[in-house]
């Protein structure tokens, strides 16, 4: 598969307004995010930039890790964070069957309620798994993407939110998952790695970053 992405990494400035803002609001920061990739992608174009980001925090940092197609971090507001890119070429070329990786993804675990034979047609509501239902979701999703976990530790993350005009806010459930895994399908993980796994894409869910084990 002929995969390319950039990946930018974004130690945020919390004293910067727009960082502040874009934390508190999904919404804002896909805003933000999506101003480093090019114009008149179409009806789709956050799935046409293939743009997907995750927000990892530690008790001193943020970091905003940010993938793409193609990303142009000068479109950042002034004294954002501080940040660099890489081309994630290499790294789809290393990927081989039964190489083993360690991983991390924050995802938006789900699953969809069934309705009622007479509302056949609707949508049903979709209902936050935790625990070990969400264990087996990402299991089953991981699989899917081409990779067998050997360990997995699940970290629950604030849920995200952002707002619509008019409405009241939306909450996302994330989970972070951590743990070693074995490549068995390089194709499709590398598929999986430029288009994201599970919902929420647009509000910090579904970007896998490998890493090769120790």
């Amino acid at each position: 598969m002929n995969a390319r992405a950039a990946l930018a990494r974004i130690r945020l400035n919390p004293q910067h307004r727009a960082v502040q803002r874009d934390l508190r609001d999904a919404a804002e920061m896909h805003r933000t995010l999506m101003r480093l990739v090019p114009d008149n992608l179409g009806t789709s174009p956050r799935q046409s930039a293939a743009l997907l980001y995750r927000l990892d925090e530690t008790d001193t940092t943020s970091t905003l890790l940010v993938q793409a197609a193609t990303l142009d971090l000068t479109h950042l507001p002034d004294g954002y964070g501080h940040s660099d890119v890489k081309d994630l070429t290499p790294m789809f070329h290393a990927l081989k069957k039964n190489l083993a990786v360690r991983y991390r993804i924050t995802v938006n675990p789900v699953k969809t309620q069934r309705l009622p034979l007479d509302r056949k047609g609707q949508r049903g509501q979709r209902i936050p798994l935790t625990g070990a239902d969400a264990d087996q979701w990402w299991t089953r999703r991981a699989a899917e993407a081409g990779l067998a976990l050997h360990t997995l530790l699940p970290t629950p993350l604030t849920p995200t939110r952002h707002h619509t005009q008019g409405h009241q806010p939306t909450h996302h459930h994330l989970v972070r998952y951590d743990g070693t895994a074995a490549v068995t399908d390089p194709d499709a993980l590398a598929h999986a790695i430029l288009t994201g796994i599970g919902r929420a894409k647009s509000y910090g869910a579904g970007l896998l970053s490998l890493a090769p084990a120790a």
